[in-house]
């Protein structure tokens, strides 16, 4: 049934549509790699800990999620309330994944209703997406609040030159279907492309079968997006995207006597609506390139939890402009300003930002960026963040770099106004803060065949917030982490690569000594990747060392799970492709109780034309 709540999302989307209705021309590629830092830059340009994540990597390997693919990248820690919709959350170096700021296309999608206001990556479906970038330390001098562990910057396909289209069609273990479709096309006057993705599962248990539960929980999932572009006169260009994301889920409980984790008839469902409209207008020649953008997401969240029903409704508006000045080939000047209106089941608070990142490269193979930000919040006050990067590459195979930054996170509206106890509401909580620095060096082997990255980092984080003996939120914790992330990539012939990774963090609590929940000291995966003129595919090992889940849980054991996917192009328009995952049925968890799939596999065809 339409709901007046569909219409509404239905209708800003035919909005957001209307000017891509004509005809447009491609946006070139080139050699930018890193556009989440404000100044885009190529990687050997970049001081900052960044890692990539392409379309490519994520068809390599069979991902469907978004979450799948960000496994991948070392010093990123994923955990999910059991799979196929289960909640789903991202830890970058340890930081909590209330602190890890997501953004679609430069848009926040994090959670205004939520406790911490975290994303929850259940419902992102990877088949729409271009690139992921994550950006690895605070961040906040850039974007502003929440971005004390990291940015995950998820960059969308775009249009293609001429008219063209993509289909694809899949299906595997636990009757579980997926297909999506795409079309595009772009010209000299504008640019557009819509996509649309769907999956449906009878899953299983949310709740460890292991432990006596045997009732599968359904999940459902829909996305549809658009995006374009018009080229205007004196190089104006207008820019607009829309996505709607749905996922409903039956999920487990904990009920009575034992109140622990087992079979319920519980379910939860998120819609969620986001939109943005930017006029690029560059001046005196391209010296001076100013963006104008305004971001809209809007998000419910309802469900049944042990016969309670909830209903969640929250907003975000996001004003943004960004100045960037090209002085000369050695200096740039990135400049702006920001608003943010965030609104949560009646309650409202806003931030207003001012920032300024400044670049020069003094000589050949030496790129220094700083930057400062000046936050002011309704509730709390202001607050000021800096950051430092350099990049050095004496030559073509050695690149040294390393930053130090500040971050924040302004106290959520969810923490502002609720109170459990006699108490009123703690108005005068403090923002979570944080400063890190990082020190790393890329090895180079001639004619690119080997490729080695290492990075040492350390993080103070202090004021977290937390719920408190005195039933409200206070700002009572201080943690800390620090561990060296290692990549490597080795091309073995023109066809057969391997790529791996690992990371040791050690994050604990500063005052007891205690060790971090869900965070593994030791994870990383290892991938034998070929890529042949039809046939392509990959093999995929991957560790997740012991975690903790502190005094109130019990500790989720070292597992080793094993993934293989494979694609044959059969010609130019028509590609078949599978997935096995968890080869050797590997019996593990992600979060304390809750169950992962056993040994599964799915196939399915792409179509191109």
């Amino acid at each position: 049934m339409m709901t007046k709540r569909k219409i509404k999302y239905l209708s800003l989307f035919l909005i957001c549509l209307a000017p891509t209705a004509l005809e447009a021309e491609t946006n070139s590629k080139d050699e930018i790699i890193v556009e989440g830092l404000r100044l885009p830059s190529p990687a050997s340009e970049v001081g900052s800990s960044v890692s990539i994540i392409t379309a490519e990597d994520i068809e390599l390997r069979g991902y469907a999620f978004a979450l799948d693919a960000l496994a991948a990248a070392p010093g990123v820690t994923i955990n999910q309330n059991g799979a196929f919709g289960g909640l789903a959350t991202v830890r970058i170096r340890g930081a909590s994944s209330d602190q890890t700021l997501v953004l679609l296309d430069g848009v926040p999608l994090g959670d205004p209703t939520a406790v911490g206001g975290g994303y929850d990556f259940s419902i992102l479906d990877a088949a729409d997406i271009e690139r992921i970038e994550v950006l690895k330390g605070p961040q906040s001098t850039l974007w502003g609040s929440d971005a004390i562990g990291g940015v995950v910057n998820i960059i969308t396909k775009q249009p293609e030159d001429g008219i063209g289209g993509k289909l694809f069609a899949e299906g595997g273990s636990f009757k579980t279907y997926r297909g999506g479709a795409a079309i595009f096309g772009a010209n000299d006057t504008g640019d557009f492309r819509l996509s649309a993705s769907g999956i449906t599962s009878d899953g299983i248990s949310k709740a460890d079968a292991e432990n006596g539960n045997g009732e599968t929980d359904e999940y459902d999932g829909l996305t549809f997006a658009a995006r374009g572009g018009i080229n205007l006169p004196h190089g104006l260009r207008l820019e607009a995207l829309a996505r709607y994301m749905d996922g409903e889920t039956d999920i487990d409980g904990f009920p009575p006597p034992d109140f622990s984790i087992a079979d319920t008839g519980d379910f939860s469902g998120t819609e969620q609506f986001t939109t943005a409209a930017t006029l690029l207008a560059p001046l005196f020649d391209e010296t001076l390139e100013n963006s104008f953008m305004v971001g809209f997401t809007d998000i419910e969240r309802s469900g049944n939890f042990g016969g309670f029903e909830t209903l969640d409704e929250g907003d975000r508006l996001i004003l943004r402009y960004q100045g960037t000045l090209n002085i000369n080939d050695r200096n740039r000047l990135a400049f702006g300003a920001e608003r943010e209106e965030n609104e949560a089941n009646g309650d409202e608070t806003s931030i207003n930002g001012i920032f300024a990142l400044y670049e020069v490269k003094p000589i050949d193979g030496l790129t220094l960026s700083a930057g400062v930000r000046y936050d002011d919040h309704s509730r709390f006050g202001s607050e000021t963040t800096a950051r430092a990067a350099a990049a050095w590459s004496p030559s073509q195979y050695l690149t040294v770099r390393g930053s130090w930054g500040e971050g924040f996170k302004a106290p959520t509206i969810f923490q502002l106004t609720q109170t459990f106890g006699l108490l009123p509401p703690n108005g005068d909580l403090q923002p979570e803060t944080s400063e890190a620095f990082d020190i790393g060096v890329d090895l180079t082997a001639p004619n690119d065949r080997a490729r080695l990255s290492i990075t040492y980092f350390d993080r103070d984080t202090q004021n977290l917030i937390i719920f408190a003996p005195n039933s409200r939120y206070e700002n009572l914790a201080e943690t800390m982490a620090k561990g060296i992330e290692t990549s490597l990539d080795i091309a073995l012939t023109q066809t057969l690569s391997i790529a791996a990774s690992h990371a040791y963090i050690d994050a604990e609590d500063a005052t007891t000594g205690a060790r971090q929940i869900r965070i593994p000291r030791h994870s990383g995966d290892a991938a034998l990747i070929f890529q042949g003129e039809r046939l392509s595919g990959s093999a995929v090992v991957r560790y997740n060392g012991t975690e903790t889940e502190g005094p109130f849980g019990n500790d989720v054991d070292a597992w080793v799970r094993v993934d293989l996917a494979a694609s044959y192009a059969v010609n130019e328009t028509i590609e078949l492709y599978s997935r096995v995952e968890n080869l050797f049925d590997e019996d593990y968890q992600q979060v304390s109780g809750f169950g992962t799939p056993g040994l599964s596999a799915s196939g399915g065809v792409r179509l191109t034309f």
